[in-house]
């Protein structure tokens, strides 16, 4: 490795996800999609051809690439620390998706060996890099609703077996509404009103199995090992507080909603899940919201990719840090906690979030 120059990354994993982000990886100058590799290599050679990536293989053929400096790992939550740690022995920085852990054991241990190796863990989601809630985030930080004090974030839907072909790991555990959906609202919670101190919160399980609505398995029927509503209170360091729901057994689709109220002021965001959207801004005895349109780039996956290989290669630290997708994951563990014991649970980590991105921000810069 170099150190100097475009940053060669691998791709672990060719499954739906890595379209979203190779689509986007294949675009930006500053990095170099060099290997593809996938338990399935016919699916790793697939997606190389279609992308016209020089590489393609096994995992152990893309830890040995000597010009691969960022292991994107895209492989199952179940799998996310084990190549992650395969990625630190044999030198590489990593990006995985969310979640970062399934637990804050194997979480805690994947920190230490980043710091022990000098090698970086950052993680999904980089959705809070979008033109969208980076806008919120400055509105904030400029005091256009004063101090921030209560947020309100809703995510219902019915659940995903009736689109999702293979939905049976999204109701395993690890997975579920609350670490399935959670790190996006979370993440964007923590990124606006800082690090979480302690959580209390309820859950259900509406039915103990499911049904595949489409695909070749549709019609099979599968186990539910995991709470599919779960209802949190969460109280910020700052003495701010947010009432979050994550649900897949509501037949009124609420998603995407984020609200935070200040002093002088109600932000509405846009959805957590995408990259872009508008905001609203709502002011008391008021009919209508100030409408804000998003400032900054609009990408997809991949934006906090880009944004690992120029912080390496100028040596501040990148923005979806593993420490902050440690913190979310202690806050969801947290939550779980909370609703099987009936109590609040004090989160022990804590993070320091980033500052905004400067809405000049360019993924299509060549700046390495």
């Amino acid at each position: 490795m170099t150190g100097t120059g475009r940053v060669g990354v691998g791709v672990i994993g060719a499954g739906v996800i890595s379209t979203q982000y190779l689509d986007n990886l294949t675009t930006f100058p500053d990095v170099e999609v060099l290997f593809i590799a996938d338990l399935d290599v016919t699916r790793a050679r697939a997606q190389a051809e279609k992308y016209g990536v020089p590489g393609f293989g096994t995992t152990e053929e893309l830890l040995a690439h000597p010009d691969v400096e960022i292991v994107v790992n895209l492989t199952i939550p179940a799998a996310h620390v084990e190549v992650a740690l395969q990625a630190l022995a044999a030198g590489k920085h990593v990006w995985s998706e969310k979640p970062f852990a399934l637990d804050r054991g194997s979480g805690r241990r994947l920190l230490e060996e980043s710091k022990r190796t000098g090698l970086r863990v950052a993680t999904a989601p980089d959705t809070f890099l979008g033109a969208g809630l980076q806008t919120g985030k400055r509105l904030i930080a400029e005091g256009r609703i004063g101090q921030p004090l209560t947020a309100l974030t809703l995510f219902q839907a019915s659940g995903p077996e009736s689109w999702h072909p293979n939905p049976d790991f999204l109701y395993a555990v690890g997975a579920g509404p609350l670490f399935d959906m959670g790190p996006y609202y979370l993440t964007t919670l923590v990124q606006n009103l800082g690090p979480v101190k302690r959580v209390a919160a309820t859950a259900s399980t509406s039915r103990e199995t499911r049904i595949i609505g489409s695909g070749p398995r549709a019609g099979e029927s599968f186990p539910v090992e995991v709470p599919t509503h779960v209802s949190a209170l969460i109280e910020f360091e700052s003495g701010a507080s947010a009432q979050s729901v994550f649900s897949f057994q509501s037949s009124v689709r609420r998603s995407g909603f984020v609200e935070i109220a200040g002093t002088d002021g109600t932000i509405v965001f846009p959805d957590p899940n995408t990259f872009d959207g508008d905001l609203q801004i709502w002011r008391d005895n008021v009919e209508e919201a100030e409408v804000v349109p998003a400032e900054g780039p609009v990408f997809g996956r991949g934006m906090g990719v880009l944004d690992l290989a120029r912080a390496i290669r100028a040596g501040v630290p990148e923005r979806a840090t593993g420490e902050q997708a440690f913190h979310v994951l202690d806050v969801m563990v947290s939550i779980a906690e909370a609703a099987e014991r009936g109590e609040f649970v004090e989160v022990e980590s804590t993070v320091t979030v980033a500052d905004a991105l400067d809405e000049n921000w360019d993924p299509t810069a060549a700046t390495l």
